[in-house]
């Protein structure tokens, strides 16, 4: 049958589950291991109390309430032969009894007389069985010389008996012995599934890293090791890896080789025209040709954003200024404000570069207002770019993200853009491992915030 909660209920379940289970592989396989073995001990330490605490806990017992009532008996039958029949048991049974007659002493010894009454784990069988022996008779049991010894109170009407033996007449400490065997086999379990675990786990994490520092343009060696799937997952991304860096390499060769196939006709072209008189017709051509050739001059910034720079520690904070300075002369007006915590990053310091001079250009091209903002949240770099220009409408943000696109052809006639900047560096970026984002700016125009992790 299944149960339909109320959404509410639901998410707030989903959200304990979450709160409850650990997140890691590693604590989530020990729970897998140690739930089930300790459900097993405690069904194993209730069998063992059933079959055999109680069972020889009772029998001791009843023996020794028979060896008190015997002795008893006989010291009522023989009272003259008391000192006797008290060797007797302190040499046959370890037992040491007296029997006290005077008042003042019996009323002494049952009110100092308390030195264990809550240990009814040991002692309690023992009560039970002196209740069904002397039935009629005040009886009381304690524990003295650190519970090792059992002390018996009988008053009768012939004076008051106290019996003094050891715990193990009625106590048995096999128990002991099965909790220390049943705890010291569950830690030698637990240390060599956590040996074991780890190197699983280890295994596993190194792929995820290798895998992480991949996507980040980071090319880091990596030897699979560990079980056979999880060997077998590092042999598929390392082949992986391979094929998506031969593709980039092949794509990278035919785009450096088209662009640079196509420029000698164009400057040939140019040279052609060049020699014309000037008329309107051949201005419209030369003005087609220095098009294309921005177009080529994208093409190659495109191929050069996926070529083999080596990653090295940047100072995004230098970085930032030393394209921002480029700016200064502009009749737009720029505020920059960063944080002295924020680190370096690991990245191509030329094609982080890139990136981040495409959108502040942008914001140039489109703005009279700009304001960068450098902060580190949450283990991540945020570059934020504002501007107070036209913005992009929400609707259109995501496409603009996609090679050659143009939200409209005199916006990048007038830019001489070719609609490769925000993809370029969108694809630099998320090589990096972050991110960029488009929202409204609260200068009134587009606000481009760039995540990168630490």
């Amino acid at each position: 049958m299944h149960i339909k909660f109320p959404d509410k209920m639901e998410k707030s379940l989903q959200y304990l589950k979450l709160k409850i289970m650990p997140n890691t592989l590693f604590f989530r396989t020990m729970l897998l291991i140690f739930i089930p073995l300790i459900l097993v001990q405690v069904v194993s330490v209730v069998a063992f109390w059933d079959g055999n605490w109680e069972k020889v806990g009772r029998r001791l017992s009843n023996n020794l309430s028979n060896n008190v009532a015997i002795a008893i008996e006989l010291t009522q039958n023989n009272p003259n032969n008391l000192a006797e029949i008290q060797q007797l048991y302190a040499e046959n049974y370890s037992i040491k009894f007296d029997l006290i007659t005077e008042d003042e002493q019996i009323l002494s010894i049952k009110t100092n007389t308390h030195y264990g009454k809550d240990y009814k784990l040991v002692t309690g069988l023992l009560e039970q069985s002196l209740h069904e022996k002397f039935p009629k008779t005040l009886t009381n049991v304690y524990l003295d010389n650190g519970r090792q010894d059992v002390i018996i109170l009988v008053e009768t009407a012939g004076g008051l008996y106290r019996f003094v033996t050891s715990t193990k007449n009625i106590f048995s400490t096999s128990l002991f012995g099965f909790l220390a065997w049943m705890i010291g086999t569950s830690l030698l379990l637990f240390l060599v599934a956590t040996l074991f675990l780890r190197i699983q786990v280890r295994s596993i994490a190194t792929l995820a890293q290798v895998a992480e520092d991949f996507g980040k343009g980071i090319n880091t060696p990596f030897k699979p090791y560990g079980s056979s799937e999880v060997r077998k997952a590092g042999i598929a991304f390392i082949k992986m890896k391979e094929r998506i860096l031969k593709q980039i390499s092949e794509r990278t060769q035919m785009l450096a080789g088209v662009s640079h196939d196509l420029r000698t006709p164009l400057t040939r072209m140019k040279l052609q025209l060049a020699m014309l008189p000037e008329n309107e017709e051949n201005k419209e051509f030369i003005d087609d040709i220095n098009e294309m050739e921005k177009m080529l001059d994208g093409y190659l910034a495109f191929v050069s954003g996926e070529g083999g720079e080596k990653n090295t520690f940047v100072d995004m904070n230098e970085l930032i200024l030393s394209i921002i300075n480029k700016f200064r002369n502009s009749k737009a007006m720029i505020r920059y404000s960063t944080n002295d915590q924020v680190s370096a990053i690991q990245g191509r310091e030329q094609a982080l570069k890139r990136a981040v001079t495409n959108i502040i250009s942008n914001a140039f091209n489109y703005g009279k207002t700009i304001a960068v903002a450098l902060e580190s949240n949450n283990k991540k770099l945020e570059i934020t770019v504002d501007d107070d220009g036209p913005g992009i409408p929400e609707e259109k943000r995501e496409d603009v993200f996609k090679a050659f696109y143009r939200i409209d052809e005199s916006r990048n006639k007038e830019t001489g853009g070719v609609g490769l900047g925000l993809s370029i560096a969108r694809d630099i970026i998320t090589s990096h491992g972050g991110k960029i984002e488009l929202s409204d700016s609260e200068l009134g125009g587009l606000r481009v915030l760039i995540s990168i992790p630490l």
